[in-house]
């Protein structure tokens, strides 16, 4: 975390961990997924510590406020140190993987048969 005095939206949001690829986090800023300050915006906007972010991804929201500025991908603990999330967001988001789980037991994916799956398998279809 470097002192800079404004950095792009959509490297920001790399830089912090938010998505995977610059390019993902353009096209959110793109397609409306985030919004600065209440409002669409450009990922190449200039954001500064204090702006207020929205960002809707996965059927998830975040409400933070920025606190520190980067360039640089680091480690998630120090990507951490880059924003503050709103007691609200936190407990919106927390309730809604709740009913996720709930909804589609503890993981709405399948597990892989391992061997010993297969081989039943296996012997089932073959009578």
């Amino acid at each position: 975390m470097t002192e800079l005095e404004s950095v792009r939206l959509d490297k920001w949001l790399w830089a912090a961990r938010f998505f995977k690829t610059r390019k993902l986090a353009s096209d959110a800023v793109s397609g409306g997924k985030v919004h600065l300050n209440d409002q669409r915006t450009k990922p190449s906007k200039e954001i500064r510590p204090g702006a207020k972010l929205s960002i809707s991804k996965d059927n998830y929201t975040w409400d933070i406020t920025v606190i520190a500025l980067s360039e640089q991908r680091r480690p998630a603990k120090e990507a951490a140190l880059l924003y503050e999330e709103s007691a609200e967001s936190q407990e919106k988001r927390q309730h809604q993987i709740i009913q996720q789980r709930e909804l589609f037991g503890f993981s709405h994916r399948e597990h892989k048969p391992n061997k010993r799956d297969r081989r039943l398998i296996h012997r089932f279809k073959q009578g």
